[in-house]
């Protein structure tokens, strides 16, 4: 067994961390902050966009049971990844599709990732997916942590984070928790 860690982000962090909640060998998740120049920034401040930072999950994995690989095929399967700086309604750059890299391991594969969905022609797009070494993160309020979880009835959880949850079902069976 291997514990490791990434970071990564794709839209609201409410929606990712819900969709990684379910993956077997996910061992724990922490949204945050990352990317940006302000020290220690809240919630209110990095929604301005004015921060560099994004919204991203912290996300340790056991990597015998779930790879890096899988981490990603879920991460460009649950948010469109051709749209710079936007998630649906959610814009501006905290909202960016980026993955922060631990090492040079990481950075390769999320790179060759990459080019396989590009040749795949999977988006009519092109991928903007920032892919970045990993500095420094920041935990979100606690009151954003487990979020659908706690407010699944709340209208955003049901209209927008139930159907990304649906479709990670459909799209990665063997990779859920049972």
């Amino acid at each position: 067994m291997a514990i490791i860690q990434t970071t990564m982000g794709c839209g609201c962090f409410w929606c990712f961390e819900a969709s990684f909640q379910k993956l077997n060998g996910v061992l724990d998740i922490l949204p945050g902050y990352s990317g940006g120049d302000l020290l220690n920034p809240s919630y209110e401040q990095v929604c301005t966009g004015s921060t560099g930072h994004a919204e991203v999950l912290r996300i340790k994995f056991d990597d015998a049971i779930v790879s890096f690989a899988d981490l990603l095929a879920v991460f460009f399967s649950i948010h469109n990844p051709t749209t710079l700086n936007r998630q649906g309604a959610d814009i501006g750059s905290q909202y960016r599709s980026v993955i922060f890299y631990e090492n040079p391991q990481q950075q390769s594969e999320a790179e060759q990732f990459i080019r396989k969905l590009e040749i795949s022609k999977k988006w009519a797009d092109p991928i903007v997916t920032e892919i970045s070494p990993f500095t420094v993160f920041y935990p979100a309020e606690l009151h954003h942590h487990n979020y659908y979880n706690q407010h699944p009835e709340q209208g955003y959880c049901q209209v927008v984070i139930q159907p990304k949850l649906d479709k990670l079902k459909q799209d990665h069976p063997m990779l859920l928790k049972l």
